[in-house]
C-alpha cells in the first residue's frame, strides 16, 4: 500500500511514513492510492473489536514495516469495547468507554502504539475542540521520548473537558488559546508547514488529519456493521474525521447502507453536501462544542473520494441548532431514561428525520463530560465513569496563549 496527498504534488509514501509525517509536504492529507477491499470472511470470524480491527486494517498495512506488529498494536489499543445498545427501534454505538470517555480514545491509543513501535518519537502536537486533546494526552502520557502539546480554545470547551486537558502534567502541556478551535487548528497546520520547526521538534500530528487516528476509527464502524449488516449510520461530526472513517469502511465493502452526517449550527459540511457550496468561515459556539468547526480539515479527503456532484448521492447531512439539542436530550431521557451528550443528541435528532432502518446512532462522548448542560435538562445527576472521575480529581493547569504564531513557536521552546 502506498499513500498520496490529496493535493497531488507530494511523493507517495508507505503507511508508517505517512503516519509519522502527519501532513503531506504540499499541505495535503494522505489518502490511499487505491481503496483496499475488506476480507469479509475474516471480519465475520473475528469476535472482539481488536480482532476485527486487525482483520480490517491488514490490507492497509500490506508491505509496511509495521505489518508484523498490527495484531499487537490492535490488542494494546482496543482494550475496551464499543457496544451496541438499544434505544427504541435503533441501536446506539457507545464509543465512550475508554480512559477519557470519548471516541477519540480509540484513535489516540492506536496512534501512540504505532508511533512508539516505529521509533517515531518527538513532540505530538494537537489542536482540540474538546475531546481529542485529552485522548491524545492519555495515550502518550509517560511514554519515553514523547512530549505532548495540546492547544484548545479558552472558554469554548466544557469545564470538565478543560480540566482533563490540564490534568496530566509530566510530558503533557496544555495551552489555552485566546480564540476558536479554527485558530488552534491554523497554528498547528502552520507549524507542520514550517520545515525547520518540524525538524527541530520532530513534530507529530495527532489530529484527524493523521492516518494513525483515522484508520482505527474505521474499526468500530466495521464492528457494528458486522453485527447489524445493512444498517445505516448517523455520525455526529465537526472536523469530519469520524464520518470519513465510516465512509472509508463502507468503501472497503462493509455492509453499511446510508451514512448521514449530523452537525450543529456550524453548517459548512451541510452546505457542501446539500448545495455543493464550500464556504469555510469562522466557527460558531454551540452546546455541542467539540463540533464547533468552521473549516473541517477532512473535507479534502471527502472531496477526493467524491466529486461535489457525487456528494449528495453518497452521503446526507443535516444541521441541528441548540434548541433541538436541548429538546432531544430532554425527550430521550423522558422516553428511554438514557442520557445523551450534546453531540450524540445531534445524531438522535437527525435520525428522527430519516426513514427505514435499522439505524446505528454513533455516540461520541459520555454525557458526564457535559454535566453542566445535561444534568439541568434531565433533572438528575449523571455519574462520571471511574476513569473520568479519577482525572477530574487531579489538579489541572493550562498556560494562556494568544492566537499568534510567533507566540506559539516561543511556547514550544
Amino acid at each position: 500500500m502506498r499513500f498520496v496527498s490529496t493535493r497531488g504534488s507530494a511523493p507517495a509514501r508507505s503507511l508508517t511514513d505517512a503516519i509519522a509525517k502527519g501532513l503531506a509536504p504540499d499541505g495535503g492529507l494522505y489518502v490511499p492510492e487505491a481503496m483496499p477491499r475488506a476480507d469479509l470472511v475474516s471480519l465475520r470470524s473475528a469476535k472482539t473489536l481488536a480482532e476485527r480491527a486487525t482483520a480490517l486494517l491488514t490490507p492497509w498495512f500490506e508491505g509496511d514495516t509495521l505489518a508484523p506488529s498490527l495484531s499487537s498494536i490492535c490488542e494494546a489499543a482496543f482494550t475496551f469495547d464499543a457496544p451496541l445498545v438499544s434505544l427504541g427501534d435503533d441501536s446506539v454505538l457507545e464509543l465512550f468507554h475508554g480512559p477519557t470517555a470519548a471516541f477519540k480514545d480509540f484513535g489516540a491509543r492506536f496512534l501512540a502504539e504505532t508511533l512508539s513501535r516505529a521509533g517515531a518519537d518527538g513532540t505530538v502536537l494537537v489542536a482540540t475542540s474538546g475531546d481529542t486533546g485529552a485522548a491524545v494526552a492519555a495515550a502518550f502520557a509517560g511514554r519515553p521520548g514523547f512530549k505532548v502539546v495540546v492547544l484548545y480554545p479558552d472558554g469554548r470547551v466544557s469545564p470538565r473537558q478543560a480540566h482533563q486537558l490540564g490534568a496530566f502534567g509530566d510530558n503533557v502541556r496544555a495551552l489555552r488559546v485566546a480564540g476558536s478551535f479554527d485558530d488552534c487548528q491554523a497554528l498547528v497546520k502552520r507549524a507542520f508547514a514550517d520545515e525547520a520547526l518540524t525538524k527541530q521538534h520532530r513534530l507529530r500530528s495527532a489530529n484527524s488529519i493523521s492516518l494513525g487516528r483515522l484508520l482505527p476509527q474505521m474499526a468500530y464502524h466495521a464492528h457494528a456493521a458486522m453485527q447489524l449488516p445493512g444498517a445505516s449510520f448517523v455520525v455526529p461530526t465537526g472536523n469530519l474525521g469520524n464520518a470519513q472513517a465510516c465512509l472509508w469502511a463502507r468503501a472497503m465493502g462493509l455492509p453499511i447502507d446510508r451514512v448521514v452526517l449530523a452537525t450543529n449550527a456550524n453548517r459548512v459540511i451541510v452546505d457542501l453536501v446539500n448545495e455543493g457550496l464550500w464556504s469555510p468561515g469562522p466557527s460558531r459556539s454551540t452546546l455541542a462544542n467539540a463540533m464547533d468547526v468552521g473549516a473541517p480539515s477532512n473535507v479534502e479527503r471527502l472531496r477526493v473520494m467524491y466529486t461535489d456532484a457525487q456528494l449528495s448521492g453518497a452521503v446526507s447531512a443535516e444541521s441541528v441548532d441548540d434548541d433541538a439539542i436541548r429538546k432531544t436530550i430532554v425527550e430521550t431521557w423522558r422516553d428511554h431514561h438514557y442520557a445523551l451528550c450534546p453531540h450524540t443528541a445531534c445524531a438522535v435528532a437527525v435520525r428522527r428525520h430519516q426513514s427505514g432502518g435499522p439505524w446505528v446512532i454513533v455516540a461520541t462522548a459520555h454525557p458526564a463530560k457535559f454535566e453542566s448542560i445535561v444534568e439541568p435538562l434531565v433533572g438528575a445527576e449523571i455519574a462520571a465513569p471511574a476513569a473520568l472521575a479519577e482525572l477530574l480529581a487531579r489538579p489541572s493547569h493550562a498556560d494562556p496563549l494568544p492566537a499568534d504564531y510567533d507566540a506559539f513557536v516561543s511556547a514550544l521552546q
